[in-house]
């Protein structure tokens, strides 16, 4: 708990301190990169605050110098501060629009090109999808989705939604399958304090839509990816749209 409480602590802090810094930087030099920056240090160090030690596997899979759509699995709110930061070049991301109202946060967000979505309005979910297509094909900018839409009780992979592989083929860019073990024991759903432990993240090979005649083959494809990364008893075979799975006790990557 204390750990946990000492990376809300920081957070707090380090968050004004870059805005200081990176919107008079960012507006002076017209590039939104060093307010980037900062705040990814930031997200970082604050994990490693709380004694979360993190591994990460097949960097050098792909080109870092193009933009990639990045699937990941989800299972605690320590997933994205240890993952984004990994990424090579800036990546936006889906959030929700209640996050763009907080000051200082919703301000960074919006000059990150992050996509507000509100996810119980279906038609706005479509509009997500295209503001996002803008960023990806018309900026440059990676993105990264959780694509299950939300966390997992007990580590096992969600039925997918089928909103990013629309994207992935419209945009016309690869796919990376991104894999993250570790976090379902550190900070599982539903839990606030953080135990320290070893986070996994693996990235693996592109996945080109372009090789697939329809979205369901490219979801098959990187939904295999992504659970070939999982620990054994976390694989399962993938469940229909209308499945869902039972909370279970979780281990720590090992």
């Amino acid at each position: 708990m204390i750990r946990t409480v000492l990376m809300l602590i920081f957070w707090t802090l380090a968050a004004p301190v870059a805005a200081i810094i990176g919107f008079p930087a960012s507006f002076i030099m017209g590039d939104v990169r060093v307010l980037y920056r900062l705040f990814m240090w930031g997200a970082w160090w604050g994990v490693w605050i709380t004694g979360v030690r993190v591994e990460s596997e097949g960097l050098d899979r792909f080109d870092h110098a193009r933009s990639y759509i990045f699937m990941t699995n989800h299972v605690s709110n320590l997933d994205p501060p240890i993952q984004i930061p990994l990424i090579p070049r800036r990546t936006s991301v889906m959030v929700k629009k209640e996050l763009f109202k907080v000051p200082i946060l919703g301000r960074a967000m919006r000059m990150g090109s992050l996509v507000p979505v509100d996810r119980g309005n279906r038609d706005a979910g479509i509009e997500a999808v295209r503001a996002a297509r803008s960023v990806v094909v018309e900026q440059g900018v990676n993105m990264t989705i959780y694509v299950e839409g939300r966390r997992s009780f007990d580590g096992k992979l969600l039925p997918f939604k089928k909103g990013p592989f629309y994207l992935a083929m419209e945009c016309g860019v690869p796919v990376i399958p991104m894999t993250i073990v570790g976090t379902h024991y550190t900070m599982p759903k539903a839990r606030f304090a953080i135990r320290p432990g070893r986070v996994k993240v693996i990235f693996h090979p592109p996945i080109d839509p372009k090789d697939f005649g329809s979205r369901d083959c490219l979801m098959e494809k990187v939904r295999a990816a992504i659970e070939s990364g999982l620990p054994e008893e976390y694989r399962q075979t993938a469940p229909s749209a209308t499945s869902r799975t039972e909370p279970q006790e979780g281990t720590a990557y090992a």
